[in-house]
């Protein structure tokens, strides 16, 4: 795997279009020498949270896998560090891990991760209304 991986040329804003949707679904992150497995604690069209107690450096460029639902089909893609909460003693820190931007999706992959962004937040939202 590449140490860096270039933008798309359809870079996003720095806004999401999108606002952060909580899940909990597991994700393997992966760079050339390192293989994390770890949850997704949210998702929004820009990026992940990933929580772990071992998060990596910021600047690291990783491949990242996971399945939205069971049973559906796995999205990989690529992304990169862009900060970490560490763990601190104490526990004065209760959500260690790392934020994550997608990096070199196509128009059509950022349209259906901003689909599903939107779709869980809809389903949410029916549900608190009922």
């Amino acid at each position: 795997m590449p140490d860096s991986v270039p933008p798309s040329s359809a870079a996003p804003s720095e806004k999401r279009s999108t606002g952060r949707v909580e899940v909990v679904w597991a994700v393997d992150c992966e760079t050339e020498d390192t293989f994390l497995y770890a949850s997704i604690t949210n998702i929004s069209d820009m990026g992940i949270f990933v929580r772990t107690e071992t998060p990596l450096a910021v600047g690291t460029y990783l491949r990242l896998r996971f399945s939205p639902r069971d049973g559906a089909e796995t999205w990989q893609m690529m992304g990169r560090v862009q900060w970490v909460n560490l763990v601190r003693p104490f526990g004065d820190n209760i959500n260690p891990g790392m934020g994550v931007m997608f990096l070199g999706l196509s128009p059509e992959e950022r349209e259906r991760l901003v689909e599903l962004v939107h779709t869980i937040a809809y389903l949410r939202e029916g549900a608190t209304e009922s």
